[in-house]
């Protein structure tokens, strides 16, 4: 297909879709002359991957760009690169970080983690002192609470690999790090909403709902 058919075909506009190729988010089509390229199924899911990282992955170009090279690697085992397929979409570790009580808190949990993920060490040991340095109490058995709730949620997602080849669990991995994320903070927000209801019989921020169904 031409562009103008991939364009109609994924929705995409023209001028957007020649900015991905100048960007590199989306391969060349076959030149069939000096201005015209030939495009493919291929390019229409993958600009549907496109649009999905920038969109509600939240990620910018160049983090689009980065998950993109990655998925297009050849992967030899599904345990080797699925560490590797999580790095690939989790910020960098803020420099100096220290991560000696993040690293107790998995240790407390019984997790067994990469203890080389400094990224995401980091990222948990940034997230406790900014509660600390906010004032914001935090009791233990709260904390240990979300950790349970999150490892229930991860259970459910690893569950969930596809196993019939390893470019199959990579792009399940690195999707679902990217596209799920917005997905669990939207439903978190809700289930506030519905906790305040149900406790203080009004939500969060005072909208009116009508009363719960009767049980």
């Amino acid at each position: 297909m031409r562009i103008s058919e991939l364009a109609d075909v994924s929705g995409v506009p023209i001028a957007t879709i020649k900015y991905y190729l100048r960007e590199g988010l989306l391969p060349e089509g076959e030149r069939t002359s000096a201005t015209q390229a030939r495009y493919g199924d291929e390019h229409v899911r993958r600009l549907r991957l496109v649009r999905a990282l920038l969109g509600p992955g939240g990620l910018s170009v160049a983090r689009a760009r980065g998950v993109l090279e990655f998925l297009d690697l050849e992967h030899d085992s599904v345990g080797e690169v699925l560490g590797v397929a999580q790095h690939a979409v989790t910020p960098a570790a803020p420099e100096g970080v220290d991560h000696a009580r993040a690293r107790g808190l998995v240790e407390r949990w019984g997790w067994t983690v990469d203890p080389g993920d400094g990224p995401v060490l980091a990222a948990l040991e940034v997230a406790v002192d900014g509660l600390e340095a906010a004032g914001f109490d935090l009791p233990p058995e709260r904390l240990d609470g979300y950790a349970r709730a999150m490892h229930d949620v991860a259970d459910a997602e690893i569950a969930g690999v596809p196993l019939e080849s390893v470019d199959a669990a990579v792009q399940y991995v690195v999707l679902g790090t990217v596209l799920v994320e917005p997905l669990l903070l939207a439903l978190r927000r809700l289930a506030q909403q519905d906790s305040s209801w149900r406790r203080f019989g009004d939500l969060v921020g005072g909208l009116p709902v009508p009363p719960p169904p009767p049980v």
